[in-house]
């Protein structure tokens, strides 16, 4: 007679435990603390201990609040600034019909905002050099003559600036 598929119960793990490399949620252990344990454990090194803090971390945990300019804008409250910015972002993939535009497209928008690299960074980033431009520099985002071709068409305040 054939063996049925199915796995018998003496198989199948007690029901009292999750399989063996599953973390039931509802325990109140976190994958995270329980990864750190086991290195403990091992006396192997913590994975984020070995690798540098760039700055750009956003994950939260005991004694790591958001900043309020992180927090109001989660909860919907838009600074000038990141009003400013969220809506020449829109403006530009409504002029130029992109859904989704790139960095480089993200990184024109900012420097036709004004923003400029003047300060040091305050990021570790340890694949590319830190650098600074006098605050007056052009954007040197906009082609030769783009001016005579699009900015008497556009009109405005930033006609003349762009």
């Amino acid at each position: 007679m054939t063996e049925n598929r199915r796995t018998r119960s003496s198989d199948q793990a007690p029901a009292d435990r999750p399989p063996p490399g599953v973390v039931d949620r509802r325990s109140g252990l976190d994958r995270r603390e329980i990864e750190a344990l086991k290195s403990a454990l091992q006396g192997l090194p913590e994975e984020s201990g070995d690798t540098k803090v760039s700055g750009l971390e956003r994950r939260r945990g005991p004694g790591r609040r958001r900043s309020d300019f992180l927090r109001s804008a989660e909860e919907g409250e838009l600074t000038r600034e990141q009003f400013l910015f969220l809506m020449a972002i829109e403006e530009f993939k409504r002029a130029n019909d992109r859904t989704f535009p790139s960095w480089t497209d993200v990184l024109e928008v900012v420097r036709l905002l004004g923003y400029r690299k003047t300060m040091p960074s305050e990021l570790n980033l340890t694949s590319a050099e830190d650098w600074r431009e006098a605050p007056a520099t052009p954007s040197n985002v906009r082609p030769a003559r783009w001016r005579e071709r699009f900015g008497a068409k556009r009109g405005g305040a930033n006609a003349e600036a762009a």
